[in-house]
């Protein structure tokens, strides 16, 4: 798989990390609260709203859900193609 053109990442772990927090403190929610209604850690809510790239994806998703956070995933043109 090639990928000629390819850019940086619309989203890098630090934007994700910096939303969560903003939209957390917006809402009057603590991490201790959130990581209580989202099933997780809160090591993990501090290490996610740290830019943590290694953060466990299927738990970011459940934070991000919790918090009301969309995420939109856009294929390239050129795999949306069929022949």
């Amino acid at each position: 798989m090639h990928l000629d053109g390819m850019k940086a990442m619309k989203y890098t772990p630090q934007d994700i990390g910096r939303t969560v927090r903003e939209t957390r403190k917006a809402l009057g929610v603590t991490q201790k609260m959130l990581a209580l209604t989202s099933g997780t850690g809160l090591r993990f809510i501090i290490e996610l709203e740290r830019g943590k790239a290694t953060a466990e994806i299927g738990k970011v998703l459940t934070i991000l859900q919790t918090l009301g956070i969309q995420l939109t995933l856009t294929p390239p043109p050129a795999a949306t193609k069929r022949g």
